[in-house]
């Protein structure tokens, strides 16, 4: 269905509204957001992962082949060994994707592959689980598969935000991951904001190797990423060998700033960076402009509940016509899933 599709940005999006709506609870507060959506042969139709909370995580499905819904929840996410959970939750589930076929999980000695944020002594760190099945049950390891840095690195706080894909020739999983620093960070800009960082697997190993850094916050002057960076789907590009749709922010975390949400102040923004290597661990650089700016965000967006924050961006290619892009937006602790349409140029 997305064999040798390479994709190319668009320049105009058609909103399509609300997706996956957040449920009430006792609080009054619940998210439905973080979306990481594969094609699923079994039931022969898509299913999304994503962060629903509480508790965290849940699955949906789409039978429509152009995805148009309805997405049909099917509760929180099946764990054959549910005392491995690190901390005794984990939230933003991500099946390990084939890099070179957009929108396919990748099936790796015949499971499929699950990156979560799991929590270890107040820390977010990156745990993985197997199935056979993408509707599970996950088999979880009970070890950090992206663990702290050291205090004075880049994600001596938090390992968060992961995805994963595999490249089949390396026969190595490349992950990237938002890493949150402990102190400042020596760099001109924005020495508290969160970083893309990138780490290696090996099929077979059960710990992934680091690579640091390789989207930091952007240094020109008013960038919609110069204030700290957040997840990272990668893709194949048309004009470049490989893009990025990344979650950021133009506002820096000050260390002043004492609101819950220091860590990532808004706006969060969707947008895209670019790299040419053969390999994309480096070489990575910034597009000037982001998808929107909440400014720029329609009366009739804002009165459907979009607006604060335009959180973590996926991007799926539907019969190999369109892109179809689903984010999170509204304030904080009370996002919803939205969708907005593309032809694929």
């Amino acid at each position: 269905m997305t064999a040798d599709i390479r994709i190319s940005i668009p320049t105009e999006w058609e909103r399509c509204g609300l997706t996956v709506g957040r449920r009430q609870t006792d609080t009054g507060e619940s998210v439905a957001g973080d979306p990481c959506i594969v094609w699923d042969d079994e039931v022969k139709g898509w299913r999304m992962f994503l962060f629903y909370a509480p508790p965290g995580h849940a699955h949906a499905v789409c039978r429509d082949p152009l995805a148009r819904g309805p997405w049909n929840l099917e509760g929180p996410l099946t764990f054959s060994n549910p005392e491995a959970l690190l901390g005794g939750g984990t939230h933003k589930p991500y099946v390990v994707m084939d890099a070179y076929h957009p929108s396919r999980a990748a099936r790796i000695d015949g499971r499929y592959c699950l990156v979560t944020v799991s929590h270890l002594e107040g820390h977010k760190v990156i745990q993985q689980a197997w199935a056979e099945r993408l509707c599970g049950p996950w088999t979880l390891v009970d070890a950090p598969l992206i663990g702290l840095g050291a205090h004075d690195e880049f994600d001596a706080k938090h390992a968060d935000a992961v995805s994963g894909c595999f490249f089949p020739e390396r026969n190595e999983i490349l992950y990237f991951y938002m890493g949150y620093p402990e102190v400042a960070q020596p760099r001109r800009v924005s020495p508290l904001g969160s970083a893309q960082g990138a780490a290696i697997q090996r099929v077979g190993e059960s710990q992934a190797r680091k690579l640091g850094i390789v989207l930091p916050p952007c240094e020109a002057p008013g960038h919609w990423a110069g204030g700290w960076v957040g997840g990272l789907q990668l893709l194949p590009g048309k004009h470049h060998r490989w893009i990025g749709l990344v979650n950021a922010s133009p506002t820096a975390p000050l260390p002043s700033d004492t609101a819950v949400h220091r860590e990532e102040p808004p706006p969060s923004l969707g947008g895209f960076a670019f790299c040419d290597e053969e390999f994309p661990i480096g070489g990575w650089a910034w597009y000037p402009e982001p998808i929107e700016w909440i400014g720029d965000i329609p009366e009739a967006a804002i009165a459907a509940g979009e607006g604060v924050n335009l959180w973590r961006h996926h991007l799926l290619v539907v019969e190999s016509q369109h892109l179809a892009l689903f984010y999170n937006s509204g304030p904080y602790g009370r996002e919803q899933l939205y969708e907005r349409r593309a032809a694929l140029s």
